[in-house]
């Protein structure tokens, strides 16, 4: 039978959302922690396997000597001078208690959208999905992006609220009601995913 959903688990790498990594030790670290975003999510996952779902992880990174890294983005110049999201290290890494399966996508992108300059449309219409799910950090910025990109790409998104995470609660709650105009909310315990 050919699938009709995918789950996205957007950027849950170690740079970020690991208590060792950089980002672990600070705000976001704090909001994935308080908000159990690496349980919430491995829940999501475990039941969207279940439903024999397709299972993409979007991750940013650049390759050594960040060729692909825009040196004006006030986002992505700090990542350079950091020595973050370098390619081939355990900082671009998926968390190990998300870690992926041989079968899932694995999609790298060098901007904060994972539709820009990478192959996840391709195997969206070469698996015929309509229906995206996702969930992952940060909230403000890959989710709302996703949602806003797949929303004008035809796409129906579910939001997994629970799994996701920005820099304060503030932030995460104003992203959630931005999204909820162009996306359905729901979290891991109550998604009800469909058999694929």
């Amino acid at each position: 039978m050919t699938a009709k959903s995918i789950y996205l688990v957007l950027d849950m790498m170690n740079d970020l959302v690991h208590a060792d990594g950089p980002n672990g030790k600070g705000p976001l670290g704090a909001q994935v922690q308080d908000r159990q975003v690496i349980q919430n999510t491995a829940r999501a996952l475990e039941k969207a396997r279940a439903a024999g779902m397709l299972i993409g992880y979007v991750r940013v990174g650049f390759s050594s000597d960040y060729r692909e890294c825009p040196p004006s983005s006030p986002i992505f110049s700090k990542a350079r001078e950091n020595g973050l999201f370098k390619l081939g290290t355990w900082g671009t890494e998926v968390h190990s208690e998300l870690a992926p399966h041989a079968h899932d996508f694995d999609i790298v992108k060098h901007r904060v959208s994972p539709f820009y300059g990478t192959n996840l449309e391709p195997i969206l219409r070469a698996h015929a999905i309509r229906h995206v799910y996702l969930g992952g950090v940060s909230s403000n910025a890959v989710v709302q992006a996703t949602v806003r990109d797949a929303h004008d790409r035809d796409y129906e998104c579910v939001v997994l609220e629970d799994c996701c995470a920005s820099f304060s609660s503030e932030d995460h709650d104003q992203s959630m009601a931005a999204v909820s105009r162009f996306a359905t909310l729901s979290t891991s315990r109550d998604v009800d995913f469909p058999n694929q």
